[in-house]
């Protein structure tokens, strides 16, 4: 099995991170069933309602190369302990399985895992829309 650095991908993608407003920077990675990592970092908006998530960048450009099932998913930010994603993220990263791992890095070298359906247990299902499971 191919090693993965997704935890140096993700650092490497913070430093692109977008953040004048906030000054709190996200980076992501996020591996594809096909080994390919996938990178994304938050990129905010001074209308904040616009400001993207380092997730759904990362999950954007997976689906524009065409890549739609994912292993898991690595997140750092500035916050010295591990941030979850966001609702709109949880959510958003739900479409592609509920088993898909999150692991999240902080500063003081504490980690968390969970798995999507831990972050949003009940959420929102259309029906015959589990094929991505």
């Amino acid at each position: 099995m191919q090693n993965i650095d997704l935890l140096g991908a993700a650092h490497d993608v913070l430093l692109n991170a977008y953040a004048p407003y906030s000054r709190f920077r996200v980076g992501c990675a996020l591996e594809g069933e096909s080994g390919t990592v996938y990178t994304g970092c938050n990129v905010e908006n001074a209308s904040y309602g616009l400001t993207i998530c380092a997730e759904r960048v990362a999950i954007g450009s997976a689906v524009a190369a065409g890549e739609q099932r994912f292993k898991r998913l690595v997140l750092v930010s500035d916050a010295s302990e591990p941030v979850a994603p966001c609702g709109a993220c949880r959510e958003v990263l739900r479409e592609f399985g509920p088993t898909l791992v999150v692991e999240s890095h902080g500063g003081s070298g504490a980690t968390v895992r969970w798995t999507i359906d831990q972050l949003l247990p009940g959420s929102f299902k259309l029906p015959g829309s589990e094929h991505r499971s």
